[in-house]
């Protein structure tokens, strides 16, 4: 397994990446966390950790029309390439399911274990710290508006994240600890909710 994730790095590191909150860092705590999931879980490890080397081989900017195949287009990808590695043919199918519907965007429901645990995993690196972080730095590279002028909070307006960052936090963000499957991640997507919760809050108390 070892030699296989160099493999899958290596691969990541030669491949255009979406924007820098998808980088070599974001893939690797994704699979940081997926691994953890998976012994908790006891899960097939041979189709997790791939999957979740692989998730996002394939680079579409979060404001691109295709954004919503990406996922399959990775899936499709890194099946090639486990097949030129010389992978166990018998995984790829379900390491493909798992990419596939890993993603937000593409809205597939994970159908294994292996699937809900590699999602859980990228999700994951939506909340908390990173997840600010990362948040912030794909509203500036799609030139986003950090908040509305009148109403940062979306108190009286149905936010719109095309337009303002802090918006994503109300449309997808502060949901995501409701979409997680294994019981570890639960903890933890909770735990990183409330820390955002309290950056909103600190916010708030700055530009009021």
């Amino acid at each position: 397994m070892e030699s296989l994730e160099q493999a899958c790095k290596s691969f990541i590191l030669g491949t255009a990446i979406a924007d820098t909150a998808h980088d070599i860092t974001h893939i690797e705590r994704v699979v940081a966390v997926a691994k953890k999931l998976a012994l908790a879980e006891n899960a097939d490890l041979d189709v997790v950790i791939p999957a979740a080397w692989l998730h996002d081989c394939v680079a579409v900017p979060k404001n691109h029309p295709n954004r919503a195949i990406a996922s399959r287009l990775a899936a499709d990808k890194a099946t090639d390439f486990l097949q030129q590695f010389g992978y166990d043919e018998s995984k790829l199918p379900a390491i493909h399911h798992a990419i596939v519907a890993h993603s937000f965007s593409a809205n597939v429901v994970p159908e294994s274990l292996e699937a809900q645990i590699v999602q859980d995993a990228d999700r994951m690196d939506a909340l908390g710290a990173i997840g600010i972080s990362r948040c912030m730095k794909v509203g500036g590279a799609i030139a986003r508006h950090v908040y509305h002028p009148k109403d940062p909070f979306c108190e009286t307006r149905e936010p719109d994240d095309k337009l303002y960052t802090l918006d994503h936090f109300f449309v997808k963000l502060l949901k995501i600890q409701n979409s997680m499957h294994t019981n570890a991640a639960k903890e933890e997507a909770q735990r990183r909710t409330q820390y955002m919760h309290a950056f909103l809050e600190q916010l708030a108390s700055e530009i009021s």
